[in-house]
This record gives structure tokens, sequence and C-alpha cells, in this order.
């Protein structure tokens, strides 16, 4: 380590720790995955790889179902979907492969 590092208190583990330490690991949580371990972004398609009943709708969305253009949210275990039956749907990182 250089004697000129940056040091930021990190509140989980009680300790100090260099800045440059902590912006790669805040990076590698901000990475939203799926279920098999894919990259996922904004625009994406994903398919579900469970059949997934929807609390307030009423319905269950099938295995196999395409869901497109996704959204990020600020959760990365969840993201914004489109359905044509459903609005504001929020599906789990989970329940999803990536197309």
């Amino acid at each position: 380590m250089a004697a000129d590092d940056d040091y930021v208190y990190d509140e989980a583990s009680g300790e100090w720790r260099p800045a440059s330490e902590m912006a790669a690991a805040a990076a590698k949580a901000s990475e939203v995955r799926d279920a098999a371990g894919n990259l996922l972004q904004d625009g994406d398609s994903v398919t579900l790889i469970k059949d997934l009943k929807v609390k307030g709708a009423g319905q269950t969305l099938k295995q196999g179902t395409v869901i497109r253009s996704i959204r990020l949210t600020d959760n990365p275990e969840e993201i914004d979907c489109k359905h044509d039956a459903i609005k504001g749907l929020v599906l789990r990182t989970e329940f999803v492969r990536k197309r």
C-alpha cells in the first residue's frame, strides 16, 4: 500500500479500510445477477425459471414466460418489469434467467 492512500471507516466491520478497496467492494455489490449468475442490465429480456403466484393480481406467471425491457432497482435482488396483464411488477432475480 502507498503511504498516501485515503482510508474510509467501514461501519459493517468497524475498521478503517483503504478507499480503493471500499470502492471495489461497492462496485461488486451493485452488480445485478440472475439465477445463473449472468450480469443483468437495463433493457434486458429475462425468462422465468419457476411458476410464480403474483400477490394482489390473483394470477400465476408460468415458467418460461418472457419478460422484456427490465429495469434495475436500488436493490440488487429485485428488478422492475412490465407484463401485459400486470402493472408495477417487481421480480426477484433468483427467479429469472437472462435470455
